[in-house]
């Protein structure tokens, strides 16, 4: 059976802080050195982290920003967390506030994964796009830190049209680190992000296949962030796959609720709105980091009415309100495509994603022999 996550969201995002002491070329927040007036309090944060532990079940939480480390109760809320028994997974940049005491504090206040990046297999190209020297080397050094602690890590990577063949290289790395998850993030246009080069529709399918084709042998698990579409490409791999080996079919995977081959955590239906949701600094509540349309302030409203009855939440779980090709999609359960992309590049948060070049069967049925023109 497929998850529900009309109640509750599977995973919370909550941006500490806006305070970070790095300036990468690609970051939604657009952070900078010091905080915004109006962060959440330290007693506004516990009460975050309360109510979250009510949930059933209860989500995973992940701390990021900014940098999470810039906060100066940072360990206190971490400790809150750990006393309620939430699982926290831990973003920090990769500044010399990222020491190997910190790494140690961070797993003894109950932090259950590192997440860290790389945005390149070479120091070069990873500290250019990072905006800051040493950036690459710090990052290696705290894998192996959190490695020796038993800590677990993963890599978050942005891919741009810059970058998109020089990851390939990435994951002899991972292998060799001991990464647990690689978590590959596709650019969307804002923030800083908006001076950067997307893949083109073409691109990022033959990308994908990649991606796909990695997970099945890598020792590390694969995710995709804001590649949606990914999972119409895994369907379709294991469909071609069942009929060459008279296997279960690919859809029965579907409906157990997640992927196998490497796939576990690409948990389907988790989307913007749609058991994802994103807390910034100051309480604004957003379906995604990437789609910055507020819903309410927990501030002023507990997540969980924000979550379950604002329109914009209640939307984004309507399938049936896709438009365009996304609207007459086979895979729009499954996939529904990028609204945070979508409303980057359309200004309607409900559109058809505009990065995925495949055509619907009955999308090209409606729009004539001749077909609809594909973006790419």
């Amino acid at each position: 059976m497929r998850p529900d996550f009309s109640q509750y969201p599977f995973l919370v995002a909550w941006e500490m802080t806006h305070a970070c002491l790095m300036a990468c070329k690609h970051c939604r927040a657009s952070a900078e050195k010091n905080p915004l007036l109006g962060e959440l309090s330290t007693e506004q944060g516990k009460q975050l982290l309360d109510e979250l532990a009510t949930y059933t079940p209860r989500p995973l939480v992940l701390m990021t920003g900014g940098d999470p480390l810039q906060r100066e109760d940072v360990f206190e809320l971490l400790e809150h967390a750990r006393t309620l028994d939430l699982k926290i997974g831990f973003t920090p940049a990769a500044s010399v506030a990222l020491t190997r005491d910190a790494i140690v504090k961070l797993k003894e206040a109950g932090v259950t994964r590192l997440a860290l990046s790389l945005d390149a297999a070479s120091a070069e190209l990873h500290d250019a796009f990072r905006g800051e020297p040493g950036t690459f080397d710090r990052t290696i050094q705290a894998l192996e830190w959190a490695r020796e602690i038993g800590l677990p890590t993963q890599i978050n990577t942005t891919v741009t049209r810059n970058n998109s063949e020089d990851i390939k290289q990435l994951p002899a790395l991972l292998e060799e680190k001991g990464v647990v998850l690689w978590s590959v993030f596709y650019l969307v246009p804002v923030g800083r992000g908006q001076i950067l080069k997307q893949l083109t529709s073409h691109q990022f399918e033959d990308h994908l296949h990649w991606l796909y084709n990695l997970s099945l042998t890598s020792s590390f698990h694969v995710k995709t962030t804001e590649a949606h579409h990914f999972r119409r490409v895994v369907m379709q791999e294991r469909a071609k796959q069942a009929q060459k080996d008279h296997a279960l079919a690919a859809g029965e995977s579907l409906h157990q609720g997640y992927f196998k081959d490497g796939m576990e955590h690409s948990r389907i239906g988790v989307s913007d709105g749609n058991g994802f949701v994103f807390i910034s600094c100051t309480g604004n509540v957003s379906p995604s980091g990437f789609l910055p349309l507020t819903a309410g302030n927990v501030k002023q409203t507990s997540l969980k009415e924000i979550y379950q009855d604002s329109l914009l939440f209640r939307e984004l779980r309507q399938k049936d309100l896709l438009k365009g090709k996304c609207g007459f999609c086979e895979f729009k359960q499954i996939c529904g495509g990028s609204r945070a992309r979508a409303w980057a590049e359309t200004g309607d948060h409900m559109a058809a994603e505009p990065r995925c070049s495949y055509v619907p069967p009955a999308f090209l049925n409606r729009a004539g022999a001749r077909g609809p023109r594909v973006e790419g």
